[in-house]
């Protein structure tokens, strides 16, 4: 036996030495030290040995796998450093050649920043996002905010509807998620309702036939006036700095009452009057107003008991303010020329 096991350490020895890749190491560990390798072979025929003899042959064997394992050891670590230079060697990038032409990062459209920041100060202020269809029963685009039959918003000079009888049109504003949402949530609501609207404008350097808008709902018990001044307020800080003087005209809209229009100081003269504001010094911005007492009814919220406030805003009219944009096309013409200035 003791024959056998010099063989055996011999044989694996050689074949170690010899071997001329790190994977060849260790199928000859499996081979010579593994469960049904060689050497544990060997160490099953002891108990064919005398008593006398296993202490001799135990030690043989012993003495043969300790020798077999720092041999294959050894021979890894020098396979391993041959292959890692091998492979830096052909993996090496030469840091003397050009880089190479750059590629552009794209950058978010003018309009959906501010969409972005608008969102975030009213998210900031407590508000939550709310959407609903773009193609809307008349019902909610109009009745329900008591823009009832006859009223110039429901011509079809000014809206598109979708059916003969005009009780299907796409929304003219993002009104009609307010009442969606007034129909299945009790007060307190505080809402905003991004989204793009539709009607029959001419394409000019202010209107468009496609736009979009963000509006905006409080509903409570005591809201006021007050709180809605401080909320747009707010908003224009944010968007504008916190500089930005901002002006309340009375105004009329069928579903706030009473109702007002918003106005910033010009940016380009600062109130003194120009070719931007048509010398007026203020530029108009959004139509804001307490929630109209029928409004609330309709939705089956008790206007003795609660009251709101409501607001919506042209994303393009802030858009076009915020970056002194002074033609709404330049918005929907994909030229990249004007686009790459908001990166």
């Amino acid at each position: 036996m003791s024959e056998n096991i010099a063989i055996l350490k011999s044989s694996a020895l050689v074949e170690v030495a010899a071997a001329s890749a790190s994977a060849e190491i260790e199928t000859l560990r499996v081979k010579y030290l593994g469960r049904k390798g060689e050497l544990t072979a060997l160490l099953k025929q002891m108990g064919e040995l005398s008593a006398e003899e296993r202490p001799a042959m135990g030690a043989m064997v012993n003495s043969a796998r300790e020798e077999i394992e720092t041999a294959l050891s050894e021979r890894r670590a020098v396979l391993q450093r041959a292959e890692f230079n091998a492979r830096l060697a052909s993996e090496k990038t030469d840091v003397t050649i050009p880089s190479g032409k750059a590629q552009r990062l794209g950058n978010h459209h003018p309009l959906y920043q501010v969409w972005d920041d608008a969102v975030e100060i009213f998210l900031n202020m407590g508000f939550t996002v709310a959407e609903g269809p773009e193609v809307e029963l008349s019902e909610y685009c109009f009745d329900k905010l008591n823009t009832l039959p006859g009223h110039p918003a429901r011509d079809r000079q000014d809206t598109f509807y979708l059916n003969e009888d005009e009780t299907v049109c796409m929304r003219t504003q993002t009104s009609s998620v307010q009442i969606r949402t007034m129909e299945v949530k009790k007060p307190p609501i505080r809402i905003i309702s991004p989204g793009r609207v539709y009607r029959k404008d001419e394409v000019d350097a202010t209107h468009s036939p496609i736009f979009y808008q963000i509006e905006g709902l409080v509903v409570d018990k005591g809201v006021t006036m007050g709180q809605l001044k401080w909320t747009l307020n707010e908003l224009m800080r944010g968007l504008y700095g916190a500089d930005v003087k901002t002006r309340f005209r009375p105004h009329h809209f069928p579903y706030t009452e009473p109702s007002c229009e918003v106005d910033i100081q010009c940016f380009e003269c600062g109130g003194k009057g120009c070719r931007v504001c048509k010398d007026e010094g203020w530029i108009e911005l959004l139509g804001a107003g307490m929630v109209h007492p029928k409004v609330l009814a309709r939705c089956g919220i008790d206007p003795e008991e609660y009251s709101g406030f409501a607001f919506g805003i042209g994303i393009e009219r802030l858009t076009m303010r915020r970056f002194k944009i002074p033609d709404m096309r330049l918005l929907y013409e994909n030229d990249f020329r004007f686009l790459r200035q908001f990166g």
